[in-house]
């Protein structure tokens, strides 16, 4: 089954464009194309992904919004180019796990009613090292509203936002991306969790990189991770 990952990019994050591209070229799902949207002018970032190669791979499709609309509204414009059932979020700072597209789909295909599936991040750090960061909550199939009550209770996300796949349904439904800075994926996520159920893994599906110029931080350590509260 295809998978269309969305990648949303402005200038500032194009650096990191190469390991993202390198992770989707290691992945072990066949069927997969990457939707890449530039948050600005084509120039901001196509340079980069002409650099590493991603640009003149067919899987890869390169579009620009020409002006700087923020991180919301670029992936809803990705999403709006997309026609694949299953629909990944790939971060331009993150990288995803070689199993991750195949490990996903699986679980999706496993557990038809659930509308997304997500995996434990590892932080990956500036010095190279990685730190795990297990889900809470038992693998598997999860009812719906279940994130949403531990989010509630716990003051934290059980599992990272930026990481989730989609059922590209669920996603229209939620209306993609919330327009609120620095909570976009945290609020689909609490919204879709409680329009429906979840497939949890115990694999690790992605490596969420650590640095000073993320939107979306809470740590005052980026060698020594921790203190993370998702959003």
């Amino acid at each position: 089954m295809r998978v269309e990952v969305i990648t949303a990019v402005h200038d500032a994050y194009a650096h990191f464009l190469s390991a993202a591209w390198k992770s989707l070229r290691a992945q072990t799902h066949p069927d997969w194309r990457w939707l890449v949207q530039i948050d600005g002018p084509e120039a901001a970032a196509l340079p980069a992904l002409v650099a590493c190669g991603a640009a003149g791979d067919p899987r890869v499709e390169v579009a620009a919004n020409g002006i700087r609309v923020g991180p919301a509204v670029t992936r809803n414009v990705a999403l709006g180019r997309t026609h694949a059932s299953l629909i990944q979020n790939l971060d331009a700072d993150d990288e995803l796990e070689p199993d991750a597209l195949t490990a996903l789909s699986s679980a999706l295909q496993q557990h038809p009613t659930a509308g997304f599936a997500a995996g434990p991040a590892r932080d990956l750090l500036n010095s190279g090292s990685l730190v795990d960061f297990p889900i809470p909550l038992p693998p598997g199939f999860t009812t719906r509203g279940t994130i949403f009550e531990y989010w509630t209770t716990h003051e934290r996300l059980p599992i990272h936002p930026a990481g989730v796949m989609w059922q590209r349904n669920l996603l229209l439904t939620c209306g993609g991306w919330a327009g609120l800075e620095g909570m976009e994926d945290t609020a689909l996520l609490l919204s879709a969790s409680a329009l429906a159920p979840a497939a949890l893994l115990d694999t690790v599906t992605l490596r969420y990189r650590r640095h000073r110029a993320q939107r979306s931080k809470k740590t005052t350590d980026f060698e020594g991770g921790g203190g993370v509260i998702y959003g």
